[in-house]
């Protein structure tokens, strides 16, 4: 069992791993949730921590409800 990393989130209560390092700017990700307003304070703290801007969306996606994130800057 891997340990959670400080940048991991988890609005749902499942841990989510996302590779914040490789992320370019104009580079997104989909994030599957239910709890949309957790899952936006976890990225937006992640994102401050990494000195990223980002630009969050709310989207169905295969018929799956979570949040497209981009980042900007």
């Amino acid at each position: 069992m891997k340990v959670a990393k400080i940048d991991d989130l988890n609005p749902d209560g499942l841990k989510i791993t996302v590779d914040w390092e490789s992320m370019d700017v104009g580079m997104s990700f989909f994030l599957p949730c239910i709890d949309i307003d957790k899952a936006k304070k976890q990225v937006k703290s992640v994102a401050k921590m990494k000195d990223f801007g980002v630009e969050i969306r709310i989207v169905i996606e295969s018929k799956k409800l979570g949040l497209r994130v981009w980042r900007t800057v």
